[in-house]
């Protein structure tokens, strides 16, 4: 079934290579410190803990997760698996995941950011819908959680014009994205033992999307580079109140940049995941 393994995984590369996204192009001059010079100093900070500074421009990249999750912070833990796949190019984000429910009933979750529209889309088996969204509110959100993939899994593809740093203090800074006309901005918080990045209210919007908040482990992945480790979201009711929505812990990641490559995207289906 497409829904596990390499299955979802060709399942990304179809929608990848059908949207058709430009193409970065391979630039093998490192990100330098002179590069990085105009920035505020806790930017700076930041992306050379990150491991930027020495190492070329992400251009893209191809994630893939597993760990467990569950609605509204509570409840049993479902165990769950992530493609995705991310261009600063055109700004674009595709986001496939499988959740098993009660461990046995598949939900695939699919989330895209494409040319400034966004969609969720939820299916029991792959068949039935049991969520949906799309609209400027889903546009807005599904762009702040592009913001926050890029912060904390590969902050070089944020060294862009429209990408601005403010600093905040000297553990914070905020970094604010504008794509098609939206504007969407995100607190970022680093220590020595990790990095947490949290979404503020879209500028000039009345109401915000629910906000994510993400966090990466003291530990690099196999890239020598820090990866997420847990997500979170709290999410406005009606009422006012506020709970917490999904969170999600993951126990092993890999992500492969493709910023080395002159292939289109599209091609992501030439590099099979890994066992």
């Amino acid at each position: 079934m497409f829904w596990h393994g390499k299955q979802m995984y060709r399942r990304l590369s179809d929608e990848v290579r059908s949207a058709r996204l430009a193409a970065g192009g391979a630039d093998p001059r490192p990100v330098t410190d002179e590069d990085i010079a105009g920035l505020p100093s806790t930017v700076r900070h930041y992306l050379r803990a990150m491991g930027v500074v020495h190492r070329p421009r992400d251009w893209s990249f191809l994630a893939h997760f597993t760990g467990r999750f569950r609605l509204k912070g509570q409840g049993a833990w479902m165990p769950a698996e992530v493609w995705q796949y991310n261009s600063a190019v055109d700004v674009a984000r595709i986001f496939h995941m499988r959740i098993d429910f009660a461990g046995l009933v598949p939900m695939v979750g699919r989330d895209v950011y494409l040319r400034g529209k966004g969609v969720m889309h939820g299916k029991l088996l792959g068949l039935v819908t049991v969520a949906r969204s799309q609209g400027w509110e889903t546009d807005l959100s599904e762009l702040t959680t592009y913001l926050n993939d890029a912060v904390l899994m590969a902050p070089s593809m944020l060294l862009r014009p429209s990408v601005s740093f403010t600093d905040v203090d000297d553990r914070s800074f905020d970094v604010t994205l504008a794509d098609h006309g939206q504007t969407v901005t995100h607190e970022s918080f680093w220590t020595t033992t990790g990095a947490r990045s949290t979404s503020a209210p879209p500028t000039g919007t009345p109401t915000s999307p629910a906000a994510w908040s993400r966090r990466n482990g003291p530990h690099p992945s196999t890239a020598g580079r820090p990866t997420p480790t847990a997500s979170s979201s709290p999410a406005a009711e009606p009422s006012g109140n506020s709970q917490t929505a999904p969170w999600t812990t993951w126990n092993s990641a890999r992500r492969r940049a493709l910023s080395g490559t002159t292939s289109p995207p599209g091609d992501i289906t030439t590099a099979p995941p890994q066992p």
